[in-house]
């Protein structure tokens, strides 16, 4: 048998032959899979935010390793297979928009765990899963500070005296800056982000000078990077 003949041989196997995996193997991979899911499901209902945790993103992230770990031990098997997978994934669009950007890392991860498992890399697996805890947790306990807030004031413009009120708004604020300062129909309105601990008595000071019709403090629910 001469090499082309070997070579046409093996392109045949590969193309036709099923999978060299025995039930043991498969079911071994299958078993993992479903336990890094399971794992992956319980660190995102621990880690979550309760403002964007959805139950059915959760129970997906779980069933995600089972699906990409059968998927790359049909790839395994033969090579028309491999292909037709490929062709069918890439056309796949994904339209659901996530509440929260952390929820791509869980997908990522729980994909990532179902390509190492399906290839028979526990101990690579269970590797990244740990350090992904860790990290996950790590990070979450990292010291973020508040927003600055922002003060919106609005009066009648030659009524308002700007050097009593930043005065005042230097002695209750650490960090001032005004923003924005628009006059319409002879009203003033300001705009100033501040950082402050003494927010009422800043407010109460503002409110006793009589410059303006209006006070407002609005507050940013998210967070500040150090």
């Amino acid at each position: 048998m001469s090499v082309k003949d070997v070579i046409k041989n093996s392109v045949y196997e590969s193309l036709g032959g099923g999978t060299t995996m025995t039930v043991r193997t498969v079911a071994l991979i299958l078993l993992a899979a479903c336990l890094l899911g399971v794992y992956i499901f319980s660190v995102y209902r621990l880690s979550g935010k309760k403002a964007f945790y959805s139950k059915d993103l959760n129970m997906t992230i779980a069933g995600m390793p089972v699906i990409v770990a059968a998927i790359m031990i049909a790839m395994q098997s033969n090579l028309l297979v491999s292909l037709g997978m490929v062709g069918a994934l890439s056309i796949v669009r994904f339209r659901n928009a996530l509440k929260n950007p952390l929820d791509l890392l869980y997908l990522f991860w729980a994909i990532s765990a179902g390509i190492i498992v399906g290839v028979g890399l526990y101990m690579l697996a269970l590797a990244l899963s740990f350090l992904m805890t860790a990290l996950l947790f790590l990070v979450d306990r990292a010291p973020s500070a508040k927003a600055p807030e922002l003060l919106v004031l609005r009066g009648t413009q030659a009524g308002i005296d700007y050097a009593s009120l930043y005065e005042i708004i230097k002695r209750d604020c650490k960090y001032y800056k005004e923003k924005a300062r628009s006059t319409r129909n002879s009203e003033t309105e300001i705009m100033i982000e501040i950082r402050t601990g003494q927010k009422e008595t800043l407010l109460q000071e503002l409110g006793k000078t009589q410059f303006f019709t209006q006070i407002n403090c609005i507050s940013h629910d998210g967070e500040f990077r150090i």
